[in-house]
């Protein structure tokens, strides 16, 4: 029988399924097309990359479970070589490794934000970081519209009296999970720089989704836009185009020995196993020596592809009965990530993972209202003929729902194959 806790979660479970928002657990069957996951380089189903993971598993003459946390027994030769050549590898001061990007964040704005200091972030920030900010100590954390540096400018300029003489933190991404779209860091650093005292801005920039896919062998975009000295705080997490778990924190020797001392996620858990950072240290070996290059560049390519094939939806698209059920990009993602905005982003979904294509529809409260989207990710394991099919398929389901007859609808017609990036 259900106690009185059991039925009142069950009424908010049960209000959040009637609006269509329950998240339940899903398993992605075995023989579909990837077109979900952030798995940007294949590096998961790469068989040499598991095969160099495991030698090097065999070659360290180590245990399973790190047996405590980093403050404890948890600490390990492996770990602090690993941050230094991670601290080499991005051009960084310091590097501090946490057992994911989730934790790093939280870590992050519950601890360096001091009474008073002010931290200003864009609207669409990871969960994460709200988690970190109402746990912390700032005086005032502040949105600014998504990519929006003139509003940035604003909000900034209106904090500086209340801010006094304390500090200034903005959160962004390189790169957005929902959007794919970029971050203007550089016109950021600019701002920055002109309108705030010296030594009061900390820009903060969560690299989750640009590790091994920008700059120099995949270093991130800070790296490949030259801001390593302007950016105070970097996030790059290991769980998604690394194949791995875990994240590093870079910033400066006295915020890692601040985040040591102070930061509950790391004092409190156990640390990564020797497996997680094994499995780390294949990746960024990888990366070092160029091997992760030609995945990305292939998944330049693909991006591309899939942009140009999706444009000969375009005049489909428009013929829907109502053409909010399907809003094609305008401009072809500077990321592997693609939304394909929809009224009925679930529909959309389902209809083609039923012909074997896992995409996710992602609704409110993930992203914002009249936003719901089919959200696409390409991998570098894709193949153009994979592309066609998933063309073809959101095509079909066009012709299901227009406003005129199938016949009118024509069958797109396939890209012509053109040299790779």
């Amino acid at each position: 029988m259900a106690t009185a806790l059991e039925k009142r979660l069950q009424t908010i479970l049960d209000k959040r399924q009637q609006s269509s928002k329950l998240r339940t657990l899903k398993r992605t069957p075995s023989a579909s097309i990837d077109f979900s996951s952030n798995d940007f380089l294949s590096l998961s189903t790469n068989a040499a990359f598991r095969q160099d993971f495991l030698d090097r598993l065999n070659s360290y003459d180590l245990g399973v479970g790190s047996t405590g946390s980093r403050l404890l027994d948890g600490n390990s030769g492996l770990a602090e070589q690993l941050e230094q050549d991670i601290t080499a590898f991005h051009g960084a001061e310091s590097a501090l490794l946490t057992n994911s990007g989730f934790d790093a964040n939280v870590s992050i704005f519950t601890c360096l934000p001091q009474p008073g200091d002010v931290v200003i972030y864009d609207e669409l920030i990871h969960a994460s970081v709200h988690d970190g900010m109402r746990a912390g100590r700032a005086k005032q954390c502040i949105a600014f519209r998504h990519n929006d540096v003139q509003h940035l400018a604003e909000v900034v300029e209106a904090v500086l009296p209340i801010s006094s003489t304390n500090n200034i933190f903005v959160a962004v991404e390189s790169v957005y999970s929902m959007e794919g779209d970029l971050a203007p860091l550089t016109e950021i650093c600019d701002l920055l720089d002109a309108a705030v005292p010296k030594g009061r801005a900390h820009l903060i920039v969560d690299e989750a989704h640009s590790t091994g896919c920008y700059g120099d062998n995949g270093a991130g975009r800070v790296s490949e836009l030259g801001l390593q000295n302007r950016v105070g705080i970097r996030l790059h997490t290991f769980g998604k185009a690394l194949a791995c778990n875990g994240a590093a924190i870079l910033c400066s020797p006295i915020m890692r020995l601040y985040l040591i001392n102070y930061a509950r996620p790391l004092i409190f858990t156990t640390f990564m196993s020797f497996p997680s950072l094994v499995a780390i240290r294949t990746a960024y070996d990888w990366m070092i020596n160029g091997r992760t290059n030609n995945l990305s560049q292939n998944l330049q390519y693909l991006i591309r592809y899939l942009f140009d094939r999706l444009q000969s939806l375009a005049d489909s698209a428009s013929r829907l009965e109502d053409p909010s059920m399907l809003v094609l990009p305008q401009t072809c993602p500077d990321s592997p990530i693609f939304a394909l905005l929809s009224t009925v982003p679930r529909d959309l979904a389902s209809h083609c993972q039923s012909l074997g294509f896992v995409v996710r529809p992602v609704v409110p409260p993930t992203v914002p209202e009249n936003t719901e989207r089919v959200r696409v990710c390409l991998h570098a394991g894709n193949t153009t003929a994979q592309i066609d099919a998933f063309v073809l398929c959101l095509r079909d389901w066009i012709k299901a729902r227009s406003k005129v007859t199938a016949e009118v609808i024509d069958e797109p017609q396939a890209m012509p194959i053109v040299a790779k990036l």
